[in-house]
């Protein structure tokens, strides 16, 4: 006949407690040990090696710190933009300007600028990645743009006191920023040393917005 098992099911025997811990002799290892059962000390948990994945992943977000130690390098231009290309904005509030390249800042920035006076683009910072140069080129004057660096565009930050009641409702009242004298004499500076070397065709081109029409594939036209 065959021995029925002790096991029924998950944490279920088939013996009761008191069966169980005799049969497993159990009482003889307290009884040799003083009366308790003996302990034994945990290994430590090995450290996973630099690099690798822990095998599990926190329950929760751990945050982590940021690196401070990352190298920032200017971004490479690409061949196609050198100083005096006219350029087509594809983003931003000027999205479909066309603007001239004055040169790259130490952010790896592009500087352009419209000038102002043709299409109402001033002086500004645009991203390389949003830009399509064509090959129209200007002859470009001699240009002082020791002025125009990342710090001139950035914009100053104002602590802003907590609203009440009365300034929630006097909002309308409330003044708009104003572009400082020197900003604005800067923009009539270089649109003064940039406007004569334009002839009047290059004036018109860059008045005008670029658009795109019906049928047009701008994978198959050249800028």
């Amino acid at each position: 006949m065959a021995k029925p098992a002790t096991f029924v099911a998950r944490g279920i025997t088939a013996e009761g407690r008191a069966k169980t811990y005799k049969r497993k002799g159990l009482w003889a290892i307290k009884k040799k040990n003083g009366g308790k059962f003996p302990t034994h000390a945990k290994k430590a948990a090995a450290k996973p090696a630099e690099g690798k994945a822990p095998r599990f992943y926190p329950a929760d977000d751990v945050p982590k710190p940021l690196s401070h130690n990352a190298v920032h390098k200017q971004a490479k231009l690409r061949a196609s933009i050198t100083p005096g290309t006219v350029l087509i904005l594809l983003a931003g509030r000027f999205k479909g300007k066309r603007v001239i390249f004055l040169g790259q800042l130490p952010s790896g920035l592009l500087l352009v600028t419209g000038p102002f006076k043709l299409n109402g683009v001033p002086v500004r910072r645009v991203n390389a990645a949003y830009v399509i140069g064509t090959s129209t080129k200007v002859s470009l004057p001699k240009l002082d743009l020791s002025k125009f660096t990342d710090s001139y565009f950035k914009a100053v930050e104002t602590k802003s006191s907590k609203k009440g009641e009365k300034e929630f409702f006097n909002q309308a009242e409330a003044k708009k920023n104003v572009l400082s004298q020197e900003y604005i004499a800067n923009q009539k500076t270089l649109d003064a040393a940039l406007l004569p070397a334009l002839s009047a065709d290059l004036k018109g081109y860059l008045s005008t917005r670029f658009t795109l029409k019906d049928g047009d594939r701008p994978h198959l036209m050249k800028f």
